[in-house]
């Protein structure tokens, strides 16, 4: 059994931050349907679908993924007769998830206006670059946009003069983690009020969020910070290091932690009394850290992570992915999981991370062809029967394959 079991949501997303909302909440059990234009679908269909290193019997990296545990119908929703069919199917939904740009929605008359009156309870989540309301609501945007615009970018990378984004699209990302908890809350907040309602989700409003206590910190000083690479403002030593065949992270944040590391590496120069507390060793951070680099690079990362680990210094390797999706602990958490296509043979992608203690089943059913559940759905949401179905087969206003 999954927690969401029984709830049904409508996917109309693309791309990125969509899908991984409604992959997300497919994991967690809901019933996630894609509702996708006629052939060849929605645009993440495409996406690396030829890539000889990136796909799996035309199925890119992307699509594969993120739309695991979801079903297809295939509808001209830009018809009268395919709005029609939309509605009908809303009116058993409990959510519509989209990220069409600002203003597409009420075009299509897919917005919540429209929708609540199709169905009261509905809940509708659109994702946007910016936002539905403000100066610049109508601007499009990308993960990397809004991580520029945020100012994250600016306190990534080495140094000022290279500012850097994010290398997994955190933009993106947190907008789909931030859609779920969006509709989380509007679930439960309908079992009080028996009343749907909108979510208006901001990929800039994300990414401000998780600024978090650094834009505090800016408001109360008026000082922009600045990137420092992978050190830390505060703690000494907090970065990454060079060892004989690769590179590790050490993460010391209290004096019991430097003690214990002194006697892991068993440096001379580094016992004087002065290194003993936090704020005097951030006055050393460059000393310090060229201490630690020279011994640390004359043994492997195994060797240190194996010693810091006895001696309860918190570190890491730097693991590259291949070393990551093998590690003991990932597997062991089931963090590694394979996904079946739906022409056969099995992908290997990331595992869902809520890990429930009751309502803890963790499967997953392939990434659907296009209109591979159009007849099941149109039957069992709408109430139509066969003939109905096949009438709109007919006149290509919905596709199905089965």
């Amino acid at each position: 059994m999954k927690p969401l079991n029984g709830i049904k949501v409508i996917d109309l997303t693309h791309m990125l931050a969509g899908p991984y909302a409604g992959m997300v909440i497919a994991d967690l059990g809901a019933e996630v349907v894609k509702v996708e234009p006629l052939a060849p679908g929605e645009m993440t269909r495409g996406l690396l679908q030829k890539d000889p290193n990136y796909s799996f019997k035309n199925f890119g990296a992307y699509f594969i993924t993120l739309n695991r545990n979801k079903k297809s119908v295939s509808l001209d929703l830009k018809s009268d007769e395919g709005l029609s069919i939309f509605y009908d199917l809303v009116k058993t939904a409990d959510v519509v998830l989209n990220n069409f740009s600002a203003g597409v929605v009420k075009k299509l008359k897919i917005d919540f206006d429209s929708l609540k009156i199709v169905n009261p309870r509905i809940i509708t989540c659109s994702i946007t670059g910016f936002g539905e309301t403000g100066p610049h609501s109508s601007r499009p945007a990308y993960d990397q946009i809004v991580q520029a615009y945020s100012g994250g970018m600016s306190v990534t990378g080495p140094d000022a003069s290279t500012p850097t984004r994010a290398g997994i699209p955190i933009g993106d990302l947190g907008s789909g983690l931030y859609s779920v908890v969006g509709i989380l809350s509007a679930l439960l907040s309908r079992e009080q009020t028996n009343m749907g309602q909108h979510i208006d989700m901001s990929l800039l409003d994300v990414q401000i969020s998780l600024l978090t206590y650094m834009a505090t910190m800016q408001t109360l000083s008026n000082i922009d910070p600045e990137p420092i690479g992978n050190a830390h403002f505060v703690h000494v030593p907090y970065n990454s290091f060079t060892t004989e065949n690769g590179f590790v992270v050490i993460a010391v944040i209290t004096d019991a932690f430097w003690e214990a590391l002194l006697d892991v590496v068993n440096v001379d120069s580094l016992r004087d009394p002065k290194f003993s507390k936090s704020v005097d060793r951030l006055k050393n951070q460059e000393f310090i850290e060229s201490e630690l680099n020279k011994i640390l690079s004359q043994k492997t990362s195994e060797f240190w992570i194996e010693a810091l680990n006895d001696a309860k210094v918190p570190c890491g390797p730097i693991n590259t992915f291949s070393q990551a999706l093998t590690d003991e602990q990932v597997i062991h958490r089931n963090m590694v999981v394979e996904v079946e296509h739906p022409d056969g043979g099995k992908v290997k992608m990331p595992g869902n991370p809520v890990k429930l203690s009751y309502t803890n089943e963790d499967s997953y059913t392939p990434p659907p062809h296009l209109g591979k559940n159009t007849k099941e759905i149109l039957k069992e949401w709408a109430g139509y029967d066969e003939m109905k179905i096949k009438s709109l087969i007919d006149k290509n206003i919905v596709q199905s394959i089965d």
